[in-house]
């Protein structure tokens, strides 16, 4: 009985806790309900304004291009810190004001405040525009290299501008100005042709609007090499993109820092300081174009071409009017002379005119003419550039004396096809490969490109013509550099190069550019050895037309030749009446190897309209 009655009673308090315990759940579950009640449908809306106004943005973190040194490391380009306005489209648009606000209020500020061209407004709305999803939280730039003026006027107006900031990034300089600017190149915005062509392949390659890329000289060859590869840090922010104080602590336990990766450094061949003594040789000059290379190995050791403009400009603040005023220069500073333009070579083209006739068999070392002021071919007279003549003349002498007659009868009796021979030998008719800019392949005239091109067909005195380097025989002063080079060193032809390495950060190496051989001349030593004895003369003997031009003092004995090219036609340039009288003089040459016995070194000098 007793055991019966406790039975009872522990089935009685077994009740009354399950009854207290549903209640007390009971109690929980429906202030759970009303809380919830509350927060979602009372206090709703304004949970849900608070609750979008934290995101979490990411801010590109730009990479430091790579430098670009000379031969011994000084430095010719590097970037320095820059002021540049950026914007994230979702933060441009903040809750609360009319749809459009970003493109109606913010983006016209914006345009006053940092004194945008129309052009600058257009890509900033279309970038806009094009921002998508996530794109949306990542800002891209409103103008790079902001000047303190433009940045003192959006300061002041900062508050009024949601999703807008300042970043410091680095912004290209080029230290020695206009210096090598052909070679070296700048950089400009991408378009969006550009991005669009990039995005049917697949892959922006990182790039977007507003980004700067290389366009000409080694900044556009080596793009891939000198970019480097941007970073981006994510922080918490409020819908006026704001950072949360606590956006650290809210994101320790995501990757919020991607660090940026700085681009590799170019190590050129040009030396600065010849570099510099070529620039201030040439500072007389109107226009025209200097290269020098390494007979051994075709790396260019300095490069020339005038007029030149300033690279510092053209990838940062220009205005319309200058970028007009150099695009409409009858100088045309943006051409690179060197590959890009062909000119007659006239006399300096006569050491080809030789060897063809050496290897044919038609000229030897007692070959002689005797020159009266010029040479007869049917009903027309050629004249020499000498009217009372030279007389007896050899091989030696008619290269000293540069003796057009000479070459007129060597012309006669062996046409011009073996003449375009050894010119397509030594790499004319073709371009040279060094790829900073589009090159000229010139023009080597053969019996076929007569019949061709020239109205009645191939004769006998275009032949004459070429011989001395006029008629329709175009080369590059890089074309004749590179020849020259090959006459030099005993018939290997490079092909021209300006990289010598590339190198990280830490000055270790990532890639060593080696010579490349384009070409054997094949051609007879003694062939080169004659006519390297009569480049001697031209410059070491009297009578020579560069010896009264020689260095004085100088311990090394160079060889050469001088050169007038005759200019017949303007073409489409557009030429003012005050400067006819320029642009219709002759272009001088002078090409040259050095030490004549042993050379290093190749020079080619071209004074454009400076005969």
């Amino acid at each position: 009985m007793p055991m019966m009655v406790g039975k009872q009673a522990g089935g009685r308090d077994f009740r009354v806790r399950f009854v207290v315990i549903s209640i007390v759940m009971g109690i929980a579950l429906l202030l759970l309900i009303g809380r919830l009640y509350h927060l979602q449908i009372q206090r709703g809306a304004e949970f849900k304004e608070k609750g979008i106004d934290n995101f979490i943005k990411e801010t590109r973190l730009p990479a430091d291009r790579g430098m670009i040194l000379d031969n011994r490391g000084r430095i010719l380009v590097d970037s320095r810190p820059s002021y540049n306005v950026t914007l994230t489209p979702a933060f441009c648009q903040p809750s609360g004001k009319p749809k459009g606000y970003c493109l109606d209020e913010i983006i016209p500020r914006l345009a006053t405040y940092l004194s945008l061209d129309a052009d600058e407004v257009a890509r900033v709305i279309e970038q806009y525009q094009r921002a998508r999803r996530l794109e949306r939280f990542r800002d891209f730039a409103v103008k790079v290299d902001v000047d303190l003026d433009s940045l003192d006027r959006f300061e002041a107006n900062r508050l009024d501008l949601a999703g807008v900031d300042v970043v410091i990034a680095p912004h290209r300089r080029y230290r020695h100005g206009t210096l090598a600017a052909h070679v070296l190149g700048y950089m400009n915005e991408i378009s969006g042709d550009e991005l669009a062509g990039f995005e049917a392949q697949g892959t922006t390659h990182g790039y977007q609007l507003g980004d700067y890329i290389g366009r000409r000289g080694v900044e556009r060859r080596f793009e891939g090499d000198l970019r480097g590869t941007d970073g981006t840090i994510k922080s918490v922010v409020d819908a006026k993109g704001r950072k949360n104080p606590d956006s650290d602590f809210l994101l320790a336990d995501i990757d919020w820092l991607t660090p940026a990766k700085s681009g590799h450094n170019l190590v050129l061949s040009l030396s600065l300081p010849l570099q510099q003594v070529a620039e201030k040789a040439f500072e007389r000059a109107t226009a025209g174009a200097i290269v020098a290379v390494d007979v051994n190995t075709g790396f260019l050791l300095a490069v020339v071409s005038k007029p030149a403009y300033d690279p510092n400009k053209l990838t940062g603040r220009i205005t319309r009017a200058e970028l007009k005023a150099i695009s409409e220069d009858p100088l045309e500073p943006l051409i690179f002379r060197v590959a890009q333009q062909h000119y007659h070579p006239g006399s300096t083209f006569k050491v080809v005119t030789a060897l063809a006739g050496l290897e044919q068999g038609i000229i030897s070392s007692t070959t002689g003419a005797s020159c009266n002021g010029g040479y007869s071919l049917g009903k027309r007279r050629w004249r020499c550039h000498k009217d009372s003549g030279h007389g007896l003349v050899n091989l030696h002498t008619a290269l000293a004396w540069s003796c057009d007659t000479f070459f007129y009868q060597a012309g006669d009796r062996m046409g011009v096809d073996p003449i375009a021979d050894i010119s397509r030998k030594l790499g004319l008719g073709r371009v040279p490969g060094l790829d900073l800019s589009p090159e000229t392949p010139g023009v080597v005239p053969s019996v076929e490109y007569h019949n061709r091109i020239t109205p009645g067909g191939y004769t006998k005195g275009l032949a004459l013509n070429t011989s001395i380097g006029q008629g329709d025989n175009n080369v590059s002063p890089l074309q004749l550099a590179m020849a020259y080079a090959a006459i030099g060193n005993g018939g290997t032809l490079y092909k021209p190069q300006v990289v010598r390495r590339i190198e990280d950060g830490e000055g270790h190496l990532v890639r060593a550019i080696e010579p490349v051989v384009a070409g054997k001349l094949d051609i007879k030593p003694q062939s080169l050895a004659l006519v390297v004895d009569g480049l001697r003369a031209v410059v070491n003997e009297p009578g020579g037309t560069a010896y009264s031009k020689r260095p004085k003092g100088l311990d090394v004995v160079i060889a050469g030749k001088t050169g007038t090219a005759q200019v017949i036609a303007l073409g489409e340039k557009r030429v003012k009446k005050d400067q006819m009288e320029y642009f219709t003089r002759d272009h001088a040459w002078f090409a040259a190897f050095a030490p004549a016995d042993a050379p290093e070194i190749a020079v080619v000098v071209l004074n454009e309209h400076g005969g």
